[in-house]
């Protein structure tokens, strides 16, 4: 069983920058960030294999960035250049094989929320 623990979330201006951290207990293939907005579908944002290869959703190329750091068994996201239609909890997924289908992730966090104002 893998633990995920989202932190980082909080409210920000447009413009500005956050950057959540999640916490594991125990490595996957696969790990990633998706996001899901009120009433909407939740949505892969971006995307780390074990190999360290990296994949990012369209909307946030350019202005996010996944990384990881295996010492201290978490998983960050870096999100610049902030825009309103980025608000929405954050979750991190770890999994045994990559995708941006959330039924390719066995373990979820909690989630962490995100508010970007205009």
């Amino acid at each position: 069983q893998v633990q995920l623990v989202e932190s980082g979330g909080g409210s920000v201006q447009a413009g500005g920058s956050l950057r959540l951290s999640c916490a594991y207990t125990a490595r996957t293939y696969c790990m990633g960030w998706f996001r899901q907005a009120p009433e909407k579908e939740r949505e892969g944002v971006a995307i780390r294999d074990s190999d360290g290869s990296t994949t990012y959703a369209d909307s946030v190329k350019g202005r996010f960035t996944i990384s990881k750091d295996n010492a201290k068994n978490t998983l960050y996201l870096q999100m610049n250049s902030l825009k309103p239609e980025d608000t929405g909890m954050y979750y991190c997924a770890a999994g045994y094989r990559c995708s941006y289908g959330t039924n390719a992730y066995n373990y979820w966090g909690q989630g962490t929320q995100v508010t970007v104002s205009s």
